[in-house]
């Protein structure tokens, strides 16, 4: 939490995902900090302390965002990660991506009223 208000972490290579997230979440009364790769998400996950996390499956390498999510786990990681992917309902269909450390999937483009509604119920806010 920051200035009473949840803080979303968002780790995304795609600086036009992360702009339209943060319009969103902002909108709705979230703090976003974000990184553009999994590497710079560590960093930001040590100094921010997220309540909530998004991470896309694939950006500088093809399985950074389960790299990041193994190192959450060895960290400690309580707060929930959820992964972005264009290819989250065939990836969800074929591997338990719970193993990996991640909560569930959003699909991209992703829907922000599923997104938002995740939200409150994670974070109960």
């Amino acid at each position: 939490m920051k200035d009473g208000k949840h803080v979303i972490l968002c780790i995304d290579d795609d600086q036009d995902i992360l702009d339209a997230l943060r319009m969103v979440l902002e909108k709705n009364a979230y703090v976003m900090v974000e990184a553009p790769s999994a590497e710079e998400g560590l960093k930001v996950y040590k100094n921010e302390n997220p309540d909530f996390i998004l991470v896309d499956l694939m950006m500088e390498e093809v399985d950074a965002g389960k790299n990041f999510a193994k190192e959450l786990k060895l960290l400690n990681n309580t707060a929930p990660v959820y992964m972005l992917s264009s290819v989250g309902d065939s990836l969800a269909s074929n591997i338990d991506y719970s193993e990996i450390g991640f909560m569930g999937v959003f699909q991209k483009p992703i829907d922000y009223n599923t997104l938002l509604a995740t939200l409150k119920v994670k974070l109960k806010s």
